[in-house]
């Protein structure tokens, strides 16, 4: 009798019908791309585009292109225009555009061209790969543009609105268990707190530390070597120098459990050190997003030197791109006296700093390589164009000597 009810069952459970959706729908971001000095980007070339800095919306990266002689030659440079491209890897990657052109007048009276009320008629475009574009060649005659509240102060700006076709099969779920986040940090941060099990013994500055060699050398391939490779280091106490107690805490503490760090610009410039001594890679990466925050006109040459000294790539990729957007590229070819005044005095402002001195007398060639950027020469000198930097504008007020040539000061 049990075996019959259980058969039954089995027909039952056979019968239930199942269940599930399709949904297709659009993952929506936006840019804005503001195009500042829009009369010198005039006559760069037809089919030669501005591009905005990439951004990322559904998975893919993607770029706005403007063309202020057009794209298309046999348009004359009669009309500008505008694109949105696909900038990373994908095939048949379908989304929808939007692209405005803002009115600066206030009136609201915003030029739109979108793809998103038209996804009915002919559906989403499709980008077969990477450098596929969506946009308009003639997206507005450039004389009407000019005279236009579209144009003010030299600058255009432009919104645009990207959203990627994504479909996923909906199926619903009778049971779902919940499978926390793993707290294997914790347990080796209370290991170490109680000191269960500890082998070796650190002496920093006479304070004595407790930890377990077996972790250590997991995590760094210094200590590794030290205690599995190195007879004289496998017993006794290790001594750490030049390394002051509280650093060598935070050090043992983030290799072994790897918190939610938080650290003060000090510490963190001497756990960074440590991460190199040690070869802490998720240590260093850390200490390089904290300081990373902290860059700014006064900072930015100490950053990049500790950068430098202690194989920080990030992070001196970090301060040389600030240091180019903020002190070279955005004025290499501004003429307004203010812009260039502010500018010399940003530039003193580094020069001046303590960091700065430090590159002079410890590092001159990463020293050279800050003041490419600032005087932005690096391109501009050696490409023979038209456009110069701000440092080769103030040696002359602004113009070239009387047969046309660039002067350039003595930094």
């Amino acid at each position: 009798m049990p075996d019959a009810v259980a058969v039954k069952q089995e027909k039952d459970l056979a019968l239930s019908p199942t269940s599930s959706r399709s949904v297709t729908e659009t993952v929506n971001g936006s840019h804005k791309f503001v195009i500042q000095g829009y009369s010198l980007a005039k006559g760069m070339g037809v089919g030669k585009h501005i591009a905005s800095e990439t951004f990322t919306i559904g998975g893919f990266q993607w770029a706005i292109y403007f063309y202020p002689d057009g794209k298309n030659p046999e348009d004359n440079s009669l009309y500008v225009s505008v694109f949105i491209a696909l900038a990373s890897e994908g095939t048949d990657v379908r989304a929808l555009f939007e692209l405005t052109l803002l009115d600066q007048s206030g009136k609201g009276k915003h030029k739109v061209h979108s793809h998103f009320d038209r996804s009915l008629e002919s559906g989403p475009y499709t980008l077969k790969y990477r450098g596929s574009m969506w946009g308009y060649k003639r997206f507005f005659r450039r004389v009407a543009l000019e005279t236009s509240d579209y144009l003010k102060d030299d600058c255009l700006k432009i919104n645009c609105t990207v959203g990627v076709v994504v479909s996923i099969v909906d199926a619903p779920r009778l049971h779902y268990i919940h499978v926390p986040d793993s707290d294997i940090g914790i347990h080796f941060g209370a290991l170490l707190d109680n000191q269960q099990g500890s082998d070796v013994v650190f002496d920093v500055c006479g304070e004595k530390f407790h930890a377990h060699k077996l972790v250590l050398a997991a995590r760094s391939p210094v200590f590794h070597a030290q205690f599995f490779d190195d007879p004289a280091g496998q017993s006794g106490d290790v001594v750490i120098a030049g390394m002051e107690p509280r650093v060598f805490e935070d050090d043992a503490m983030t290799t072994s459990s790897s918190p939610e760090y938080s650290a003060s610009n000090t510490l963190c410039s001497k756990l960074i050190a440590a991460a190199d001594k040690y070869g802490l890679e998720r240590l260093r990466l850390l200490c390089e997003a904290h300081l990373c925050k902290d860059i700014s006109v006064d900072s930015v040459a100490s950053i990049l030197s500790l950068a430098d000294s202690y194989h920080a790539k990030e992070l001196k990729s970090a301060c040389l791109k600030f240091a180019a957007e903020n002190l070279g590229g955005h004025f290499a070819r501004i003429s307004n006296l203010q812009l260039i005044l502010t500018t010399f005095y940003i530039c003193a402002a580094v020069m001046c700093s303590n960091g700065f001195e430090h590159l002079k007398e410890n590092c001159p060639s990463l020293q050279s390589e800050l003041l490419k950027i600032i005087a932005g020469c690096e391109e501009e000198c050696s490409s023979g164009g038209k456009s110069r930097s701000v440092w080769a504008q103030l040696s002359d007020g602004g113009d070239g000597d009387s047969n046309g040539r660039r002067v350039r000061p003595r930094l």
